[in-house]
């Protein structure tokens, strides 16, 4: 039997304004002419000629945060305990087999941005596509944001997840979930929109807070989920091992069996 990979990651770049200020990624790009250079430190008395074509390698040197690119936030991103109490996981803690499974894709794109998700939404969708979940499965949701990556109006574009929702979800044995926006929360400009007029801190980040309650994690930045289907995928999405960190890049991929 035939597999369909698709891509679910977007490529880490320099200069989108689709991340803050102070979190653009920055990348110094060092080509072959370079790298040749570079190479005669490492070979006392080589020289350029000898290199294939007067050519070395290539390298990259990037300035960014772990919360940068598609990545999986860990519960340590949150608060630095879970569960009520228990040391909060970092990314290399991580159970590899929370980060392979079963994927459900929930379509949420008709939904205004800013939108606050709760239990029903979900009820709704999974309904609606005939599923229930089961432990295991990884769940993503599709915001709306996906088609803005790249440009400035990604940051306040999409749904996100409540509190209720989020608790919801891992109440049915899921670990982890995902979303094609900025964060799995709604767009933090409008989040602060409605803080300033009601000045209730209870709408701040509750998505992620509600991980103080039980442990789970979710990833962020997604792309290409319109071409999923609703189910009948395998979704991978291990994150790079960084010691003691909130979070790990992730190439996340969907596996279709054809």
């Amino acid at each position: 039997m035939a597999k369909k990979f698709i891509d679910l990651s977007i490529a880490i770049e320099a200069g989108l304004p689709s991340d803050p200020p102070g979190m653009i990624p920055e990348i110094e790009y060092l080509d072959h002419e370079q790298g040749a250079e570079q190479m005669k430190l490492f070979f006392p008395g080589l020289k350029k000629e000898d290199l294939p074509g007067g050519l070395g390698w290539a390298v990259e040197n990037l300035k960014l945060s772990t919360h940068s690119g598609t990545h999986l936030d860990a519960p340590y991103h949150y608060h630095p305990t879970m569960d009520k109490g228990k040391p909060a996981l970092t990314i290399d803690q991580i159970p590899l087999e929370w980060c392979y499974g079963p994927g459900v894709k929930l379509d949420f794109s008709d939904k205004p941005d800013g939108y606050l998700l709760q239990p029903e939404d979900f009820q709704r969708a999974l309904e609606k596509i005939g599923h229930k979940l089961s432990p295991g499965e990884i769940v993503l949701i599709q915001s709306g944001a996906g088609p803005y990556w790249g440009k400035p109006e990604y940051l306040v574009k999409g749904c996100g997840a409540g509190r209720e929702a989020t608790l919801w979800l891992v109440e049915q044995g899921i670990r982890v979930v995902g979303t094609d926006a900025w964060s799995w929360d709604r767009p933090l400009p409008k989040i602060a929109e409605e803080y300033q007029k009601t000045k209730n801190p209870k709408i701040i980040w509750e998505g992620h807070f509600a991980g103080i309650e039980r442990g789970y994690c979710h990833l962020e930045k997604l792309a290409n989920l319109d071409q999923l289907p609703p189910l009948g995928f395998t979704f991978i999405c291990f994150p790079v091992k960084i010691k003691g960190a909130s979070a790990g890049w992730v190439r996340a991929v969907a596996i279709i069996e054809e």
